[in-house]
């Protein structure tokens, strides 16, 4: 038999696999009690923060989602902690001052966080390029993620081209990040074979079980020599989760990627989460939908959420029976705006406009403020040029950007520490207010009323009353 080469896994439970499947409503009291029995495991990485448990936290679940990252690093003693990253983007949906970006990066690891992975929706390596400097400098793994997608323009070449000059950037390694599940097992063989043979850095794998693939292209790439891949406890997995963790452990189990994991430390890591997936079942928080499979991915590379996101926004204009006509325009929006990945926030703008051309009955008729700023360079540079006559009709003869779109976003942290100083309680709080500005605002004032109840139950104890 081949010599040993056992398979690193990220466990996304904490993160990906409750982000996808219960819109990451899952809440730090759930996490904690199973945390150390996480952290036994043997894990690559544990993904328990950022994508879009921030504003979750925040806007959902009342709580701070820097306490709740201080509490996992309490528990999780040995297993790296891991985050998603949208670059210059951070965590919200505007590129922000050079120096948040730094702050950000430095607040995440000094809190616990070990491995930054780091995406931008057009793969533009220039909106990557701060955060991936500050983490270096802080002593964090920077891992950048390509968004993955498919289009005459993103060939084996392309691919390999752009890996390289991540790897001269400094990162300490790659993530293909296949956010619709569209990597085929036999294209996971090819295109890790060619990134090993032009990297020295490691290579994980991200993908999502939305069209049926995933267990196939994980054991591909593996075979092929990937060194990471992302999976999800049994119950939050599937669908569109990730492959289950015990399935791929099983599957390696006595090969060269044999991972060495304890089958009954992750049954009874499963049992703890199972009770909670039937009560999610119940109240309507999971979808049953969400846990099938979903072949159209393949035809349109639409995204789950994605999806979800146009039959809500259908449904609205009373335009239900129109699906399937934007279906078959989301690829040619797509198109027309360089033929980017569809991912946050890309794949909210190309959706938007095709439900719109479709509706109106006459293509960039109504065009959202998003699609302009697409279209003005503002998100960036895509891997083909815009459709000139669509950039024409939608933003006449407006300057066209063609810098790093940060470059023009000037330093704000101290604008912002003024704005928000009566709220502050401790440094992080400034960030918080960063991203989420009213979110952010609401929470501190619930915050402070959860201090008030406190305070005069405490009083209350002291006069001889009991707190109700």
């Amino acid at each position: 038999m081949s010599e040993k080469r056992p398979v690193k896994i990220t466990e996304t439970i904490l993160r990906d696999a409750h982000q996808s499947l219960i819109a990451t409503r899952m809440s730090t009291e759930r996490m904690l009690p199973i945390v150390e029995k996480l952290d036994q495991v043997g894990y690559h990485s544990l993904e328990c923060w950022g994508g879009a448990t921030f504003d979750a936290s925040l806007r959902f679940l009342h709580e701070d989602p820097w306490d709740r990252l201080r509490k996992i690093k309490d528990k999780a003693k040995k297993t790296p902690l891991q985050m998603l990253f949208r670059g210059q983007n951070i965590l919200g949906y505007r590129p922000y001052g050079d120096d948040v970006v730094e702050y950000f990066v430095q607040k995440s690891i000094a809190n616990g966080i070990d491995i930054i992975r780091i995406f931008d929706c057009l793969n533009d390596l220039r909106n990557l390029q701060t955060a991936v400097k500050a983490s270096n400098k802080e002593k964090g793994h920077a891992q950048i993620a390509l968004s993955y997608t498919l289009g005459d323009a993103y060939t084996l070449e392309y691919w390999t081209n752009i890996a390289k000059e991540i790897e001269e950037m400094g990162a300490n390694s790659i993530c293909i990040k296949d956010m619709a599940g569209l990597l085929l097992p036999y294209k996971a063989t090819e295109l890790v074979t060619a990134l090993k043979e032009t990297v020295k850095i490691p290579i994980q794998l991200h993908t999502h079980y939305t069209s049926g693939v995933a267990s196939m292209t994980y054991l591909k790439a593996v075979e092929a020599g990937v060194d990471v891949i992302d999976c999800a406890m049994s119950p939050f997995a599937l669908g569109t989760s990730q492959p289950a963790t015990e399935v791929m452990v099983e599957t390696f189990k006595g090969t060269p990627y044999d991972t060495g994991f304890d089958q009954n430390l992750l049954a009874e890591i499963a049992d703890y989460f199972r009770p909670y997936r039937d009560e999610c079942l119940e109240s309507g928080l999971l979808n049953p939908k969400n846990l099938g499979v979903n072949i159209k991915t393949l035809l349109y590379q639409v995204p789950g959420g994605m999806l979800s996101n146009l039959t809500s926004q259908l449904k609205d204009l009373g335009a239900e029976d129109k699906y399937y006509e934007v279906l078959e325009e989301v690829p040619r929006v797509r198109k027309d705006f360089g033929e980017c990945p569809l991912v946050t926030p890309s794949s909210q703008i190309v959706g938007s406009q095709a439900v719109m051309n479709v509706v109106a009955g006459e293509r960039y008729k109504m065009v959202t403020k998003e699609t302009k700023d697409v279209l003005s360079g503002k998100y960036g540079k895509t891997v083909k040029p815009f459709n000139p006559e669509v950039q024409k009709k939608c933003i006449g003869d407006a300057e066209v950007i063609t810098c790093r779109p940060a470059d023009l976003v000037p330093n704000e942290l101290d604008t912002l520490e003024a704005e928000m100083s009566q709220y502050k309680e401790q440094d992080e709080d400034v960030l918080s207010y960063a991203l989420f500005p009213q979110v952010a605002v609401d929470f501190f004032k619930y915050r402070d009323a959860q201090k008030t109840k406190v305070d005069a139950s405490v009083a209350d104890t002291k006069n001889g009353a009991y707190p109700v």
